[in-house]
């Protein structure tokens, strides 16, 4: 299977891209151009989650693939993206406690792609990602995945802290992993529960973390300080599998 991420370019086929409902994760449009056809696409624009990038000419001639870009530069999502109510109900219809990853700031495709495909094989219900500061569903995230991503389900929020708050009036809990934490074994990680993986470099945000239940710790004896986030996704969900399937 061949994966692309869509770059779109030029005024008529971005502005139709927005009007048939594809789903554009960032748009570049010449900064300063008040022509009509502009206002139409970033008025489009708005009417979604689309992050809309006000760039120079060069910047626009540097992007472009065609060489007539006529000042409008749209990325669409390689995959569309679930609704986070998609990924609850498809916990309902397996009649299991909800399971599901939230990553807060992964910016590498590739472990985007790694940690769906971890998700998938681990039984988890869906993935959620930010909408800022984050990677997307990329043609890379797609391909690393190995075809993990047409089964799970991808959501992205505009405010990760106020879909914790939302999942939790659902019942759900949540766990994130960081080195402070309480070692995983010592943890009962069963019942409907949210993962919680960082960003690459920092880690979990404080504002995220203090959103957490509990905080979980993967032992190290290396001489290194941490897994990679991919790694830790893996480690953390298997022990969720293991504890689910010994509570049975």
């Amino acid at each position: 299977m061949r994966y692309e991420e869509y770059t779109i370019e030029g005024r008529n086929a971005v502005i139709e891209a927005f009007r048939s409902g594809k789903t554009i994760d960032k748009l570049y449009v010449l900064d300063g151009c008040q022509d009509g056809p502009i206002k139409t696409i970033v008025r489009e624009a708005k009417k979604g989650d689309t992050i809309i990038n006000f760039v120079t000419k060069e910047r626009l001639d540097e992007m472009s693939q065609t060489g007539h870009h006529q000042g409008a530069i749209a990325k669409a999502a390689a995959y569309e993206y679930a609704e986070v109510s998609d990924i609850l109900d498809a916990a309902k219809a397996k009649g299991e406690p909800p399971f599901i990853l939230l990553l807060d700031g992964i910016e590498d495709p590739h472990n985007l792609g790694a940690i769906i495909r971890t998700a998938n094989l681990a039984g988890a219900h869906g993935v959620i990602i930010p909408k800022r500061r984050a990677v997307g569903l990329t043609a890379v995230v797609a391909k690393t995945s190995a075809g993990a991503i047409n089964y799970t389900p991808v959501a992205k929020v505009t405010n990760l802290a106020s879909t914790i708050d939302e999942l939790k009036k659902e019942g759900m809990w949540f766990v994130c992993a960081d080195m402070g934490g309480e070692l995983m074994y010592r943890q009962n990680l069963t019942g409907p529960i949210g993962l919680v993986i960082g960003n690459e470099g920092e880690g979990v945000s404080r504002l995220i973390k203090e959103k957490c239940d509990f905080i979980t710790s993967i032992p190290m004896k290396g001489d290194i300080d941490s897994l990679n986030a991919s790694v830790a996704a893996g480690v953390l969900s298997y022990e969720i599998v293991r504890q689910r399937m010994m509570s049975k």
